[in-house]
């Protein structure tokens, strides 16, 4: 006997004294507060997607809060766990984000989640490559052809460093622009590579099935209550 799950999306938008935008460590405890104080992390939810790319606290205190009958992660790890499962022998993957803060930020995030020092060199791990860019830039406020521009430019830095065969977009606002990354590949690597090859990861999109995969497992567990 089969059953057919479905997941059902809900979007939750942080309260008014969240920042309009993370661009920093400051930035990202303001949100952590505001969204605390204001989100009831225990509503019923089977799972929760936090989706700041970023190694944000409230990806622990939620799950913390929420119980071990709710899913909790964020697009973040979704998005290294996407492109380490891409990965072919020898093949290396890397990150292009915003502004130059999340630079170390992100690099540091990505050796604490994968279990090695911070000083250690990781073989299959590109680094970060940011565009300048804030959050709040990829749709509006900012001309479309310098979002281009930037973005381009932050994607060959990262092809530069050889073997790149995975890219994740670092911030939930690159969402929609996916082709930009191709783009940049195609100028450097032609057209094969740019759009048979290369994977380019929506952390949204991978926070997504990441969060109703792990639903899914904790419904197997015995003993689970509904």
């Amino acid at each position: 006997m089969s059953t057919t799950l479905s997941t059902e999306v809900y979007t939750y938008t942080g309260p008014s004294g969240c920042p309009a935008s993370i661009n920093d460590g400051d930035d990202i405890e303001k949100s952590t507060d505001a969204v605390l104080a204001d989100f009831d992390a225990t509503g019923g939810y089977h799972g929760i997607v936090v989706a700041c790319f970023s190694v944000h606290p409230l990806v622990p205190r939620l799950q913390s809060l929420s119980g071990p009958n709710c899913a909790v992660t964020g697009i973040f790890e979704a998005g290294i766990l996407a492109a380490i499962s891409l990965l072919e022998p020898g093949q290396k993957w890397g990150i292009v984000t915003t502004g130059k803060f999340w630079e170390d930020h992100l690099s540091d995030g990505v050796k604490a989640f994968l279990g090695t020092d911070t000083k250690d060199a990781n073989t299959k791990f590109a680094g970060v490559q940011s565009t300048g860019l804030n959050a709040s830039d990829f749709h509006h406020g900012v001309d479309p052809a310098v979002v281009r521009q930037k973005m381009k430019k932050a994607t060959k830095r990262l092809l530069d460093a050889g073997q790149v065969h995975v890219i994740v977009m670092g911030c939930a606002g690159m969402a929609g622009l996916e082709d930009i990354i191709r783009e940049a590949a195609n100028d450097e690597r032609g057209e094969e590579f740019a759009y048979s090859t290369l994977h380019v990861i929506d952390g949204v999109r991978a926070g997504v099935m990441q969060i109703d995969h792990m639903i899914r497992n904790q419904r197997l567990r015995p003993g689970r209550k509904p």
